[in-house]
């Protein structure tokens, strides 16, 4: 075999993956795309028993067939403290069910010629419905859906007709049988390359499907087919594990509890390796009447025995050992909390995102609940500032003061990052293919960001007016201060309306009690600017007084302005 010739093989076989690759790219943002907020609603509400984890993780990964993504998902709620851990563990158990449909897709559809027959008439229906119906989102999904699963078929024959014949190069099919032949560790030698080979391509459906095509060729036996499924289950961890490279502590253990979860079951299908295989072949034998340990070209072979061999074995590696290692959940958790210790640490000054760091997939619709997790965190951040300001009329002395002011300083510089980084974020994340609903979601939340970072400004220029104030030795009596304690006291009820708008669905936002804060602290601001004009009239205060009276509760009136834009830029984006 001459260089020219595996150059030409290599470039067919990654044309092909990258066909099927990209195939499995449409069929997961259509399914997302048609199941728009209700997935991410599902996906956020993963609490309860560990019956339903499993059942919800098994059905999202269905949908979007990639456990990668769902367990990237069960990372950033973890991380935000929308799930337990041990919620998690089962939601990812569910998940590595779920990705054993791709296996059958492909055993029945994509494999021998039948693949070929059912993907042309599919997308031809597919491309028609995705234009005749353009303008209709959830139909123009289900275009897309279909779109990728016939890439998907496609890619599947391009990868059978790219697999050489092996008789054709007898040195290959040395070097395989050599591999093959060290009896157990042959097994082992194959569960490391299915492994390292997932993690280079970063997709197990992708390995799956390239194993699935290796048996149907006669290159390696169904042993080391089942070795290389094994292989893949451990190498999709990495991609959990890399988004969790920059979450928290809880977020971390969620993705060590993947690897875990998945290296044990490993460990315990290599304890009863042969008997596990043994009922599969059994099984095969009733479904195919060939069994899967037949030699290629012996009395009684039939291609699609290995290939139905595997997708059964894919199942049931999952399945039973969910089932086993779903009462081990606690025991699972105590080995992850060992691996990933607790490390605790005063936050208040460190920015980071916490959300949307590493856990970007890609696919846009999948990344907004990050973004709301995001935004809500922010909220949180500008709520805490606003309650340094009483403290800056109360310090005793400039020392202080001024360790206040500075505290206040630095928040102001973290939310101007916020903003800009949760922006440059759902900007990048908006100009991929996303549906209506997902667009008008980042539209809102935008104009949020920016509102909570002006709040962010107006705080601060509140703490820059009683810092002029203070130098300037000018002194409020107690009705003044009342009125402007009066004044925080409502601000700060319409912030916590706010907040727990930006915390809930932003599909159920009722506007009746924000509007009702923002009304209450206009009427206020106006019986205040109505007294402080009579005042100034009357002579009660001088103008320094009058001044930095005036621009306080100006500023107060303004800040409650931001709040209930924050609430309206939701209802409208979304009514």
């Amino acid at each position: 075999m001459g260089f020219t010739d595996i150059l030409i093989i290599v470039i067919n076989f990654a044309g092909a993956v990258a066909v099927f690759l990209f195939g499995m790219k449409l069929m997961s943002e259509g399914l997302q795309k048609f199941a728009g907020n209700k997935l991410r609603l599902a996906m956020g509400k993963m609490t309860g028993s560990t019956t339903r984890g499993i059942v919800t993780g098994a059905a999202v990964t269905t949908l979007i067939q990639s456990s990668s993504a769902t367990t990237v998902m069960v990372v950033s709620f973890v991380n935000a403290g929308l799930l337990t851990l041990s919620g998690a563990v089962a939601v990812i158990m569910g998940a590595n069910i779920g990705t054993t449909v791709t296996a059958w897709l492909i055993t029945l559809l994509g494999l021998g010629e039948s693949g070929g027959a059912f993907s042309l008439p599919m997308l031809f229906g597919a491309i028609a419905l995705a234009f005749l119906f353009s303008k209709r989102d959830r139909l123009k999904s289900i275009g897309e859906f279909v779109i990728g699963l016939a890439l998907l078929l496609v890619g599947m024959g391009f990868l059978q007709q790219a697999m050489p014949n092996l008789e054709q190069y007898p040195d290959a099919l040395e070097a395989l049988a050599t591999l093959s032949g060290y009896g157990f560790w042959s097994i082992l030698i194959f569960v490391v390359v299915g492994a390292l080979l997932t993690c280079i391509v970063q997709a197990s459906a992708a390995v799956m499907a390239i194993t699935l095509v290796m048996c149907y060729n006669g290159w390696i036996g169904f042993d080391a087919a089942v070795a290389l499924v094994m292989g893949q289950n451990i190498g999709t961890t990495i991609t959990a594990n890399l988004a969790a490279m920059v979450a928290n502590t809880n977020g971390k253990r969620a993705a060590r509890a993947h690897l875990v979860f998945n290296v044990v079951g490993v460990i315990l299908t290599l304890i009863v390796f042969r008997p596990v295989l043994n009922l599969i072949a059994d099984m095969t034998v009733g479904l195919t009447g060939s069994n899967p340990y037949t030699a290629v070209g012996a009395e009684g072979y039939k291609p699609t025995a290995i290939p139905m061999a595997l997708s059964l074995f894919h199942t049931f590696f999952n399945v039973v050992n969910t089932l086993i290692l779903a009462w081990f959940i606690p025991v699972i958790i105590r080995i992850v909390e060992w691996m990933v210790k607790e490390k605790p640490e005063d936050e208040e000054y460190t920015y980071r995102l916490k959300y949307i760091g590493g856990s970007w997939t890609n696919t846009p619709e999948l990344n907004i609940q990050a973004a709301e997790r995001e935004i809500a965190e922010f909220s949180k951040r500008v709520l805490r500032m606003y309650t340094f300001l009483p403290a800056l009329r109360t310090a005793k002395d400039d020392d202080e003061f001024d360790a206040t002011e500075k505290r206040i300083e630095k928040y102001e510089e973290i939310t101007d990052r916020m903003e800009m980084e949760i922006s440059q974020f759902l900007t990048h994340i908006s100009e991929g293919d996303m549906s209506h609903e997902g667009s008008q979601r980042i539209s809102a939340m935008l104009c949020v960001v920016d509102n909570l970072e002006s709040m962010g400004d107006t705080i601060y220029q509140i703490a820059a007016t009683r810092k002029n104030k203070r130098e300037a030795a000018v002194h409020f009596d107690q009705h003044l201060n009342d009125n402007l304690e009066q004044m925080t006291r409502l601000v700060q009820h319409a912030l916590d309306i706010m907040n727990d708008n930006l915390n809930g669905d932003y599909n159920r936002i009722d506007l009746t009690d924000a509007t009702a804060a923002e009304t209450e602290i206009n009427q206020f601001r106006d019986q205040l600017r109505e007294e402080h004009l009579n005042a100034l009239k009357k002579g009660k205060y001088d103008f320094a007084i009058g001044n930095a009276y005036s621009s306080l509760y100006a500023l107060y009136e303004k800040l409650g302005d931001f709040v209930i834009n924050v609430s309206e830029a939701l209802t409208i984006k979304f009514k």
